[in-house]
């Protein structure tokens, strides 16, 4: 899946019409076939949250000099981090995320914590670290980590899979990660 998120387009979505700069914006991304796209929505024309978006901000249209790259927002990659709670095949961006947001001091660490897993869940038993050594019966007691991560703004708490650093390595998920946190030129 390609997760290629820009600066913001500088038109509005609906309408057609051009942002002058500092006007309030809404941005959302919305999964549409396969993908994860960003629009952007003038403030007139914004219906509010629908039920296909993943998450949604407000912002202002930057002036041209200010055009550059910024970080996501918390609260958006806190959105993001819950709506991929139950898309095991999204588990690494979701810990990626979930490391991001401990770095930036929004979730802290609760707990570490391994659990024999039978490894029977087809989209995520590719991200169990696993040797090619093993036997078959001891990939079926397989113990899969997870973080328990505590986020006092929300007062909720978040279990993460733990996934390898051999597994972020491939597939595009850099790239993906990347998209996800920046906006702008990074993106």
């Amino acid at each position: 899946m390609d997760l290629k998120l820009h600066r913001p387009h500088g038109v509005c979505a609906e309408t057609g019409r051009a942002f002058a700069p500092a006007e309030l914006f809404y941005s959302a991304l919305v999964r549409s076939e396969g993908k994860l796209n960003r629009i952007d929505c003038c403030a007139e024309a914004w219906r509010g949250e629908a039920p296909h978006m993943l998450a949604w901000w407000r912002s202002l249209y930057p002036a041209a000099a200010a055009v550059g790259s910024t970080l996501a927002p918390p609260d958006v990659l806190l959105d993001v981090l819950e709506n991929l709670a139950d898309r095991p095949a999204e588990a690494p961006i979701r810990y990626l995320l979930a490391l991001e947001l401990l770095r930036r001091k929004v979730l802290r660490m609760v707990e570490k914590s391994g659990r024999p897993d039978a490894c029977s869940d087809a989209a995520t038993s590719h991200f169990v670290d696993r040797e090619d050594s093993r036997s078959p019966r001891e990939e079926q007691s397989v113990v899969r980590e997870e973080l328990l991560l505590s986020c006092k703004k929300r007062d909720s708490d978040y279990r993460v899979l733990v996934v390898h650093p051999h597994i972020l390595r491939g597939e595009g998920i850099e790239e993906q990660f990347s998209a996800l946190l920046w906006s702008g030129a990074a993106a």
